[in-house]
């Protein structure tokens, strides 16, 4: 007889177009207690994706139709698929493409061949922290707003529940890891973040090297660029990053 699927389990949309190995991506997930869906093309992923929304995307960088990572940056662009975890799965393991991937959107990146037991692994690191967005501490420095998880930080107002940021009212473009990383800074303002404290708490991976981190800053002060909060952020030589304290600016001046 037939085993019962426990519909309550994670559902991971695997988008891979070689079939040997999307059929074994799919018989290691299920043996580890997720349901699975499959897709050997963008087109069938998003067919997937209006029959039962993922809780998780193993997203293969070459895919016949449409490249991965530019779906990627798509669900990342919208509201709607902003928040759904991605793990990029590939042979190319480059740096270059590692970080390529990672400013994309993704949440990890597994190189193949990969071994089963740390795919999983990492499934389960990423789906634990997918609802666990930057929480907001209260107070007259990095102000909240709780019903809609909104932070205010001198012009930067961010809605961390719509995905949205603005600097004196003009939107920014952000990817999730940027957004991440800003939020992070906007909510303990004058608090120094080394390049570890930032791993940890917008990675949480032991994959992910601190070069990615100076990468990922380089971009993100290139969409501050040119608005009000273009000077936000602050470096702090030989130590880290940190947002600028408005408060205690606005109390230095008075």
């Amino acid at each position: 007889m037939e085993e019962k699927k426990n519909m309550s389990a994670p559902l991971l949309l695997i988008v891979e177009d070689e079939a040997a190995i999307r059929e074994l991506v799919a018989f290691v997930c299920e043996a580890e207690g997720f349901r699975t869906a499959r897709a050997a093309s963008i087109a069938e992923a998003k067919a997937a994706f209006a029959a039962e929304r993922p809780d998780l995307v193993l997203l293969d960088r070459m895919l016949p139709d449409c490249s991965g990572l530019e779906w990627l940056r798509e669900l990342r662009a919208s509201p709607a698929t902003a928040s759904i975890p991605v793990i990029v799965l590939t042979a190319r393991g480059d740096e270059a493409d590692r970080v390529a991937g990672l400013d994309a959107g993704a949440d990890d990146y597994v190189v193949k061949p990969f071994l089963p037991r740390e795919l999983t692994a990492r499934v389960r690191a990423v789906l634990r922290r997918r609802d666990g967005p930057v929480r907001v501490e209260g107070g007259s420095r990095g102000r909240a707003e709780d019903a809609e998880n909104v932070i205010v930080c001198g012009p930067l107002r961010m809605n961390e529940s719509r995905f949205e940021a603005t600097a004196d009212g003009v939107p920014l473009k952000l990817s999730v890891k940027e957004f991440k990383l800003l939020a992070l800074f906007a909510s303990k303002p004058g608090r120094v973040f080394s390049r570890a404290n930032l791993l940890d708490a917008v990675w949480q991976s032991a994959f992910v090297d601190e070069r990615t981190v100076d990468v990922h800053m380089l971009r993100l002060r290139k969409a501050l660029a040119g608005t009000a909060a273009e000077d936000i952020i602050e470096t702090v030589r030989g130590v880290g990053y940190r947002c600028r304290d408005f408060a205690k600016h606005s109390a230095g001046e008075a």
